[in-house]
């Protein structure tokens, strides 16, 4: 029986939300399946990865200079010499590094090493450090790579020019559930009810974790310049998502005076709704790869306020399908302002979004991403 093995820095939050659909595809298709990642669930016990046959708890740290990096590369070595893996395929940027390091000898026996790059963290006006750090691991390490997968043509035409790996495949990202995310997804007016909102309310929304990168803090500031505007009585901004920033994100709304205007949704299950009933999305990311989020917003209809930045770029043709706005509390505004003063633009902004994303549906993702596993 032929075997493969999926690895990522952690389970919870990277190979539940993007890989459940491939560890099936293998399935199907007769594989042995293996899951190799830390695991992050606030409860051990909670991790169940399906269709996962053998699932290893490797101690990965996101920072790469962090010691336990090499008490997974010890860990993830044994295994790997030990299971004879057919096909090995690593995410996330130290996970990989540690991955296709410790697959060295596994090539040599035949094993194929597959790399989806999740949007390199260095890229255009990205911070010199992470430059100096990551760049020359991704050089060092990729003639390790049988095959590199770019999801985002900036990465895609970067990794042509300077990265040699043995092969560079471009899929455009994880793909989007245009059957679950769809114009139309549940009662509007009934979820709106259900949040404690009425129908002339003007509902921001934004889903993604809360960290720094998400950048929820410029839309936070946003809001606040338009206290004394008119709009302001009937805006309110929905964050959906869990993550390290949630406290300094309220204490931020508190000391701007919109806390009663800002709800902190949590993680919710109820995604493809909440886009469903609310009238647009903020996305002001300062880093992204190919933003599943957005997809999914466009998907529903919703008319989305995002930063000019590589995968919203891919997604996202200006006053087409969306609007791009400096990424600055004075031009979040100015486009909330713009999309609730005209109805007419919100609703072709989300028609047009809604059509064109259909390009980027997940079942034709994961039909490119077959072909790619059986062609090595």
């Amino acid at each position: 029986m032929k075997k493969v093995l999926f690895t990522a820095t952690v389970v919870k939050t990277h190979i539940m939300e993007f890989h459940i659909p491939y560890l099936e595809m293998f399935h199907k298709m007769g594989w042995q399946t293996a899951v190799a990642a830390r695991n992050d669930y606030e409860n051990p016990a909670d991790c169940r990865i399906p269709n996962c046959d053998t699932y290893y708890d490797i101690p990965f740290e996101r920072l790469p200079w962090r010691k336990n990096n090499l008490k997974a590369y010890r860990e993830l070595k044994a295994i790997i010499d030990r299971e004879q893996f057919d096909i090995i395929h690593c995410h996330t940027p130290v996970g990989a590094m540690i991955t296709r390091l410790a697959a060295r000898d596994a090539r040599k026996r035949g094993t194929k090493v597959i790399y989806t790059a999740h949007g390199f963290h260095f890229y255009k006006g990205a911070p010199l450090r992470n430059w100096l750090l990551f760049f020359p691991a991704e050089w060092i390490l990729a003639p390790l790579t049988d095959v590199l997968v770019t999801i985002n043509r900036e990465d895609d035409a970067f990794a042509r020019r300077h990265i040699h790996a043995k092969r560079i495949e471009y899929v455009p990202g994880m793909g989007v559930d245009t059957e679950r995310f769809r114009v139309g997804t549940g009662d509007r007016m009934e979820k709106r009810r259900e949040l404690g909102f009425g129908e002339k309310d003007f509902l921001i929304l934004t889903v993604a974790e809360m960290t720094k990168n998400k950048n929820h803090s410029t839309v936070l500031k946003a809001l606040a310049l338009l206290k004394d505007k008119p709009e302001f009585a009937n805006l309110y901004y929905l964050i959906c998502g869990r993550g390290e920033q949630r406290e300094a994100l309220e204490q931020e709304a508190a000391l701007l005076g919109i806390s009663d205007h800002v709800r902190f949704l949590g993680y919710r299950q109820d995604v493809p709704e909440l886009n469903s009933c609310c009238d647009m999305f903020a996305f002001m990311s300062f880093r992204e790869g190919m933003p599943v989020a957005l997809m999914e917003a466009m998907s529903c209809g919703l008319p989305a306020v995002c930063s000019r930045i590589r995968g919203n770029t891919d997604l996202i043709e200006d006053g087409v399908d969306g609007l791009f706005a400096e990424n600055t509390p004075q031009g979040v505004a100015e486009g909330i302002v713009r999309l609730y003063r005209d109805p007419e633009l919100r609703a072709r902004l989300g028609r047009t979004a809604a059509e064109r994303v259909a390009r980027f549906d997940a079942k034709q993702v994961q039909k490119r991403m077959r072909e790619i596993y059986l062609s090595v």
